[in-house]
Order: structure tokens, then sequence, then C-alpha cells
């Protein structure tokens, strides 16, 4: 079974482009449109291998749902997180890790490296 990857991003287009990019080689997808709505999907049941996820978002933003998953973390399966994002603050940077980010990719999207962090974290959650 291919490794699930759930990709939030409040931009759709952002969302297209990472899905289309992980699907070219196999990884399965599923989408939400902010942290809120990952969140949402998180606690009922979706266990993802990994997750990409953004820090600007409407309702429930990237550093929030990090937020969440720390609190919930004993009720759910380990999680793998990657955040992509414009975001480039060092403090923002720092928060993001404390709370158990393993990446940190800057927008635009480059397959390439998206691809490269994906199968590195995939491979050692396996």
């Amino acid at each position: 079974m291919a490794p699930t990857v759930l990709v939030v991003d409040d931009s759709s287009m952002i969302r297209m482009q990472v899905c289309r990019t992980l699907q070219s080689v196999g990884y399965e997808t599923v989408q939400a449109a902010d942290g809120q709505d990952a969140w949402d999907r998180l606690a009922g049941g979706l266990h993802p291998d990994l997750i990409v996820c953004d820090v600007n978002m409407p309702r429930m933003n990237g550093l929030e749902l990090l937020e969440v998953i720390q609190e919930h973390r004993d009720e759910l399966p380990p999680l793998t997180i990657v955040m992509l994002t414009t975001e480039g603050q060092p403090d923002t940077i720092r928060a993001a890790r404390q709370l158990g980010a393993k990446a940190w990719l800057v927008k635009p999207l480059r397959p390439d490296l998206l691809l490269s962090a994906v199968a590195s974290l995939v491979d050692k959650a396996a």
C-alpha cells in the first residue's frame, strides 16, 4: 500500500501542485484547506504517513495545528510533519521544530526538494 500524505494549505493551487508532485511518484494524497480541516480529519481517524503543512492559514494556522497534535499525541499514531511555507523567520522555524516538525521547505514549491524530504522522512518512519 502506498504511503499517504496529508497536504494542508489554504491555497488550492499549492495543494494541487503538491499532490500532483507526490502522486507522480506513487504517494496517495489527502487534502485539507487549513489546520482546522486537517485536525478534523486526524481526529476523525485519518492516519497519514506524513503531513505537508503551510504555516499561514485561516481558522487554524500550521503552528496551532502542531500544538493541537502535540496536545493529543497520546491519542494519535506518530505523525511526521514537513512545513512548506513562505515563512522563513528563525523564531517560527524554531517553534515548529520544537512542536515536532521534521523539515522546513520554503515556497515556491521545488518538487525535487519536496520529494527528497518526503522520501527520506517516510523511509525513517517505516
